[in-house]
């Protein structure tokens, strides 16, 4: 069980890492609404700009929080519990924009991964 554990965490931790340094400027197929880019696909979803920066930066420490967890465990269920929350929040973003099911999908991977960390 540790080492699915680990690996939930890894592959959470480098998801975040694709999405919010390799991906922020970038058109995907998972774009909320028709954004091409992040900054677009807040907008869309009705947020301010400073949203990003914010999201992003909470997002990126959890990331980082989960990969520091394989050597402190103590700081991988508070990371996958606040991973939890922003994944719900992005479900419910594509939610409002009325997204198919499938640009949801990241999210809702994420959200089973930080759960599973969180809980397992």
């Amino acid at each position: 069980m540790d080492t699915a554990i680990t690996v939930a965490q890894v592959v959470a931790a480098l998801g975040i890492y694709n999405v919010w340094l390799l991906r922020l400027g970038k058109a995907t197929s998972w774009r909320g609404g028709n954004a091409t880019n992040m900054k677009e696909e807040f907008a869309a979803y009705g947020l301010p700009p400073w949203m990003v920066g914010l999201v992003g930066v909470l997002k990126l420490v959890c990331a980082t929080l989960l990969i520091v967890g394989i050597w402190y465990p103590v700081v991988t269920q508070p990371a996958g519990i606040a991973l939890a929350a922003l994944m719900v929040g992005a479900i419910s973003m594509h939610v409002k924009v009325k997204d198919t099911l499938a640009k949801s999908l990241p999210a809702a991977v994420m959200l089973v991964l930080s759960l599973f960390v969180a809980f397992a």
